[in-house]
Order: C-alpha cells, then sequence, then structure tokens
C-alpha cells in the first residue's frame, strides 16, 4: 500500500490512522451527484476503484484517465478504534485539488477551497456505532484560468510548458484522535542573534488545570525543561538555547545552527498536563536559522551565502504531484545534493510538508512557491492570497524553508509594467507574506517586471546553443555586470516593473539552462539541445561559466532538476535516470567554492 508515512512531521502524535488506500470512485460528468445523493450510504453510483492519495488521471490510481471530469465522487469505509471513543476524532486531508465537500455518515461536515493545502473537520459528533462512511465530492473547473492551477494544462493534451491536470484527493487522507484539551497551534520562530528560540501555542478545551510541558533536546543533549502553568489560549514563551557559549552560535563552523552543510535541528517534546495526568504529547523538532539580505548578498545565518539552486516542478510519470513513495521524495534531495546544489525552487507547487521535512534533515534549502492562476481577476487575486494565508501557516516550521515565492513571471498579473491594479496585487501578496512570516525573504514577481522585492529574481535562456557565439556573448554581457543585468530585457520584458527600480537587493539568476537532451525513446524540447553525454557537459559548463563570471551575480536556479513530460530539459530523466555522471555536473557547480563565506 503506498504513502503510509505519518503525514504531518512538525506536529507528531501517536493515535492516529491512515486513509490511503483503495476508495470507491465516480465520475460525476452530469452534475446529479448532489441531486440524486451520492453521499448515502446505500448509493449505487460508485462504479470505479481509486488508489488515494493520487489523482484519477494518475497511473498509480488505478485508472489512468487524462481528460476533463470536472465533478467526481469518492467513497471508503472506516472504523474507529475503542479507546478513541472518549477522543475528538479529526480528519484531515493533506490535499485536495480544487474544491471539497465532505460528508460522514450521509451527514455534511465541512467545505475547502483551494487546492494546494491541507484542511480537517471534527467529525466526533457524526460517529456512530460500528463502520463509519466517509464521502468526498470534489470540483476542479478543468478550463477555469483563475483559480491557481500552477502548471496544469487548461486543455486536454499537454504542450509547452504545461502539464496533466491534477484532479481531487492528491495528499495523505487521515484520522487522528485528540483529548478536548490538546495544542491547536504551534510556532517555533529562531532568534540567532539572541541565541533563543521562541514558541507560540494555542490551545483548545478547558484551561482550568493545565500546564504545558516543554523538553527540548539536541543530538540527544537536554537543553530545556520546563512547565508553563496556562490561563490563556494563546501562549508564547522564549527559550534561551546558545546560553552565551560561543561554540553553540556559530563561532566556529556552523556551531549549532542549521544550514545545508551541517543541518542541526533540535528535538522537542510537548506535553500538556491536567491534575497530573498527559492530556496531550506532541513530538516536533526546529532549527536555528537566520536568513536576510545586506551589501546586496543573502546572508544566511549573518554569513553570506551563495545559493546554488535547482528548478523542481515536483513531478512523478506515474503520480504527477504525488510522488508514489515517501523515499521519493528524499530521493530528489539526495541527487540535486549529490550534483552539487544545496537548494531547490520548488517551481508552481504547494510540496508535501514530506518534502519539507527531509529537507531539514538533510539540510536543503528551499524557495517555497505556490500554483499561480493564467489570468488576473479580483476572484483570481482573492484566491491566491487565501492559498498563501494557508501555506504559511502550514509550512513556517522547516528551517529548510528561507523564501516566498508568490508570483512568477507575470502570471496571474499578465499587464503589471503598467496596470496599477496589478501592481497593488504584487505589492499585496509581498506585505501580506511579510506581514504573516517576518523569518524569510519574499519574491515579488520571480522572473521580471519585479515591484517591491528582497531579491532581484531573473530569469534569461538567452544563451543559445554552442556554435551561437555572438547570443552567448551578449548573454555574458547582459550577465557580467549590475548595469548589464538591469538593462537586459529577457523574453522581452523589463526587470522592473515601471514605477520601481532596484535597491540594492541581491541579484540572483533564478531560471537559465534548460538543456534539452534526448534519452531513450524520450521525445520533446529543451530552451537548448545536444544530441550527446559529453556535449550536454561541455553545454552545461559553457553555461555554468557565463554566470560564475558575473560580477553581479549571488546566487543561481537552474532549470532543471527532472524531465516533465514534454520537456527534456532536465539533468535527470523524468523517472530520476541521470543524463551523465553526477560527479560531472558537481564538479562544474564546484568551480566557483562561493559556499559559506
Amino acid at each position: 500500500m503506498d504513502r503510509q508515512e505519518y503525514p504531518r512531521p512538525q506536529l507528531v502524535r501517536k493515535e492516529w490512522q491512515n486513509l490511503n488506500g483503495v476508495w470507491d470512485f465516480a465520475f460525476d460528468d452530469r452534475n446529479e451527484g448532489t441531486k440524486q445523493k451520492w453521499f448515502l450510504t446505500d448509493s449505487t453510483a460508485f462504479d470505479k476503484e481509486i488508489n488515494v492519495p493520487f489523482a484519477y488521471q494518475t497511473e498509480r490510481s488505478g485508472i489512468a484517465d487524462p481528460t476533463f471530469h470536472d465533478l467526481v465522487w469518492y467513497k471508503r469505509e472506516f472504523t474507529v478504534p475503542d479507546h478513541w471513543k472518549n477522543k475528538r476524532v479529526i480528519l484531515h486531508f493533506g490535499a485536495v485539488d480544487y474544491r471539497a465537500w465532505v460528508y460522514i455518515n450521509e451527514r455534511f461536515v465541512g467545505f475547502h477551497e483551494g487546492g494546494n493545502t491541507n484542511f480537517s473537520f471534527d467529525i466526533t459528533e457524526q460517529l456512530t456505532e460500528g463502520t463509519q462512511t466517509v464521502v468526498v465530492k470534489v470540483e476542479d473547473p478543468s478550463t477555469d484560468e483563475t483559480i491557481p492551477r500552477g502548471k496544469q494544462y487548461w486543455i486536454e493534451e499537454s504542450d509547452g510548458i504545461w502539464y496533466t491536470r491534477t484532479t481531487g484527493i492528491w495528499q495523505t487522507v487521515w484520522l487522528e484522535a485528540i483529548h478536548p484539551l490538546h495544542i491547536s497551534k504551534l510556532r517555533f520562530t529562531p532568534d540567532v542573534d539572541r541565541g533563543e528560540i521562541g514558541v507560540e501555542f494555542e490551545l483548545e478545551g478547558d484551561l482550568t488545570d493545565a500546564e504545558v510541558q516543554f523538553d527540548i533536546r539536541f543530538k540527544g543533549e537536554g537543553i530545556v525543561k520546563d512547565t508553563v502553568v496556562v490561563h490563556e489560549r494563546y501562549n508564547r514563551r522564549s527559550f534561551n538555547l546558545y546560553n552565551k557559549k560561543i561554540f553553540r552560535t556559530g563561532f566556529h563552523h556552523d556551531g549549532w545552527n542549521w544550514t545545508p552543510e551541517n543541518p542541526n535541528l533540535f528535538d522537542v517534546n510537548i506535553t500538556v498536563m491536567e491534575k497530573g495526568k498527559v492530556m496531550d504529547k506532541i513530538d516536533s523538532y526546529f532549527g536555528m536559522r537566520k536568513i536576510h539580505t545586506e551589501n546586496g548578498m543573502v546572508y544566511l545565518n549573518n554569513r553570506p551565502y551563495y545559493q546554488k539552486l535547482v528548478l523542481d516542478q515536483g513531478y512523478w510519470p506515474e503520480g504527477l504531484l504525488t510522488a508514489p513513495s515517501d523515499g521519493d521524495l528524499k530521493k530528489d534531495i539526495e541527487l540535486s545534493k549529490q550534483l552539487g546544489f544545496n537548494g531547490c525552487r520548488k517551481h508552481q507547487k504547494v510540496e508535501d510538508p514530506r518534502f519539507l521535512y527531509w529537507a531539514d534533515q538533510l539540510g536543503y534549502l528551499v524557495w517555497g512557491e505556490c500554483a499561480a492562476s493564467p489570468s488576473f481577476s479580483e476572484n483570481a487575486a482573492a484566491r491566491l492570497t487565501k492559498e498563501w494565508i494557508e501555506i504559511i501557516e502550514r509550512d513556517y516550521n522547516h528551517p529548510s524553508v528561507v523564501a516566498w515565492v508568490p508570483l512568477n513571471e507575470s502570471w496571474g498579473i499578465p499587464n503589471v509594467r503598467d496596470n496599477r491594479q496589478q501592481q497593488h496585487h504584487s505589492l499585496a501578496m509581498y506585505h501580506l507574506i511579510h506581514s504573516l512570516d517576518q523569518t524569510r525573504l519574499v519574491i515579488s514577481n520571480d522572473g521580471w517586471e519585479l515591484t517591491k522585492t528582497d531579491i532581484c529574481a531573473v530569469h534569461n535562456y538567452n544563451h543559445g546553443n554552442k556554435n551561437e557565439t555572438v547570443k552567448y556573448e551578449k548573454y555574458k554581457e547582459d550577465l557580467g555586470t549590475l548595469e548589464g543585468i538591469l538593462a537586459s530585457k529577457p523574453a522581452r520584458r523589463s526587470i522592473y516593473a515601471n514605477g520601481f527600480e532596484h535597491e540594492g537587493v541581491p541579484i540572483l539568476l533564478t531560471e537559465f539552462g534548460g538543456i534539452g537532451f534526448k534519452v531513450g525513446d524520450d521525445s520533446g524540447w529543451g530552451y537548448t539541445s545536444v544530441t550527446n553525454t559529453e556535449d550536454f557537459i561541455e553545454d552545461y559548463r559553457r553555461i555554468m561559466e557565463a554566470v560564475y563570471s558575473s560580477k553581479a551575480l549571488f546566487g543561481f536556479c537552474y532549470t532543471q532538476l527532472t524531465d516533465v513530460e514534454q520537456e527534456i530539459n532536465g539533468l535527470l530523466t523524468y523517472d530520476r535516470k541521470p543524463k551523465c555522471e553526477l560527479q560531472k555536473i558537481k564538479e562544474i557547480n564546484d568551480m566557483w567554492h562561493p559556499g559559506v563565506i
């Protein structure tokens, strides 16, 4: 059975039940399911089976139908353990694209809109004796260009940079048992300068005799043990970790701070007590990590840090947006590091929290990005805003995430160069994210036509093929200096929108490369092309030499880690086979060793 790992690695409880696996399934192309009450337990409308959490378009689902079906229904039975009877039972969905209506034992329990983030419902009052039934209705408008759809094409057959859609449940479904007195929210905010971790937590239930115990450890060594008597639902505490010890602060190597080279993590056990009895128990972790910009450079833990990122779209041949296994998420990070990258830009996708868990554990920077809507409207702006509020709520505690990218290449804001309404949307996303999260950088519109931004993120694929010498020299000239970059117009777009200008922030080349190289029976396209392994390596070297010769760039993001459907411009094939020796790419990435300065 697929995807049985614990789905919420930043807040782990012992009492849970995975609902992945075989569900009953039905297409509702005539939109008659609600009227005919398919949510009833004895409904005979379910004529198919599907392997959750894989979308019906995927091979792993068991259906593998890429055609449009905008309304689909799911159903399965489950039982609740007897020892859960005095607890609240919560039904969790990792992600459902795009709108979901949920029924338990024929009773409606809730609705969620947004295809990228998790949601949950307390289903305790809907449970009965014996077997329970959950039914989920999903609507995913295939051609609506105002919903955050990312790379999911609104035409049936994939083409260009657009891929097969993902409809319905695409991340883990699971149950959790909690006591009425429990922690409902947990936030860790590291302060590297002070050597402190700020902990915010909220409680639900009767607080009359409640207290919360903290046990913080570093590699097994006890650092903090404290008990907090609570009187309010919202609480905040700060704990000193370094205790003014130089070796802990990073004076010698990384100390206890989190970096890709030394992904140091603190383990946390939190226990909610009532009159000496355990009501809730959580296992979590955090990393001490600071990211900021200064003097045109990005600083990690107060030291300049050159980011060598790779564009990662998070697609798999048999699962599309859903990784076949937890090990596949880990493998992508391991392969990237073997190629000499220290992080990725997760492109047009909010990745599974398990990916961020492995990035935390293995030491891997992540730029978090959300699926964009192709078109602008007031509804599109509202939908993207809602998704970003939920993204930050979910992923705030992951030390690997160092930047947020709310907009990409003017998608969803096609007229942002001159249109004040769309400029306001870009500015609103920048300031909204900073209002929710002060610990990370925000890139307003990755690629070009930037407004207010923490990084000037530029896309430029104009390096040409190896025989296009004039084009290549122009590429080097454009990237070589600050003035050259700001005056360039890749894709015929200005770097900044009208009314905005560079304010001394670091400049990174965040899309380039994309060398097309056909392996085996694959066919497709790339931004340039080669026909053999030797030329592939040399073309990569040629392009990276242009990047490393720049006196203005302070990091990059190469396109891309893997082939995706008709795009054959990855360093790996779609099924993760290297197109050349990994060490060869790493040697080129290591030509210049800015690393941690």
